[in-house]
């Protein structure tokens, strides 16, 4: 059984690996223009931003930030909302350039935000974006990019049979093995969750006096 799991797994890779190129290329472009936008900012504009972050770094020092169960179930939920929309559009036959939107924005943001704190603070930002950053988006990272080229690749599936000219039968194998992947992901971003507000939210107050 788990060897035809892992055989279906590498035909599935090996049919639609192009999907998975054009998802991963469109989140490196997106790291891209991120950090385009942090060169390309205004004096004034890096300022202002500067004074917003110096000020969340000062209610890090005070002990303002929301304590770790509120930051677990709000980043819990903010990654369960980015899973159900890929999920939603997935299933839908113009969701397409939707899934592409959002997985080039966040890969912009995640550009803006390391090339900020390295334009910003140099080599400390770059210990700063390790340490507070980088743990729960190496699992993060991963499950939006396959959130993102599951949904696509469905997607494309559906408008497929639903623009060929003869009638295909509707199965819910299909349907089922798409929703037990997205159960799978969600997992994942229980794992990431935890992560980030059990570990992470420790590591930043250290990291946080590095670079003030």
């Amino acid at each position: 059984m788990k060897k035809n799991y892992y055989k279906e797994i590498v035909k599935h890779l090996q049919e639609h690996q192009l999907s998975y190129f054009f998802v991963l290329i469109l989140f490196l472009m997106g790291l891209i223009f991120g950090a385009v936008i942090v060169v390309t900012m205004h004096f004034t504009q890096q300022q202002d931003l500067l004074f917003y972050l110096n000020q969340y770094f000062s209610r890090i020092d005070d002990g303002l930030i929301m304590v770790n169960h509120e930051l677990f179930k709000s980043v819990l939920l903010s990654h369960v909302q980015y899973l159900l929309i890929f999920l939603l559009l997935g299933l839908s036959i113009i969701g397409l350039p939707f899934i592409w939107i959002i997985i080039f924005v966040k890969g912009t943001f995640i550009g803006f935000s390391v090339g900020f704190f390295v334009n910003q603070y140099g080599f400390k930002g770059l210990l700063f974006i390790s340490s507070a950053i980088l743990p729960q988006n190496l699992i993060i990272i991963p499950i939006y990019l396959l959130a993102g080229s599951l949904a696509m690749i469905f997607s494309i599936q559906l408008l497929k049979k639903l623009s060929g000219k003869r009638f295909v039968r509707f199965t819910f194998e299909p349907v089922a093995q798409y929703l037990l992947t997205f159960v799978l992901l969600f997992a994942f971003c229980l794992v990431a969750s935890l992560i980030e507000g059990y570990i992470t939210s420790y590591v930043i107050e250290y990291a946080t006096q590095l670079i003030t």
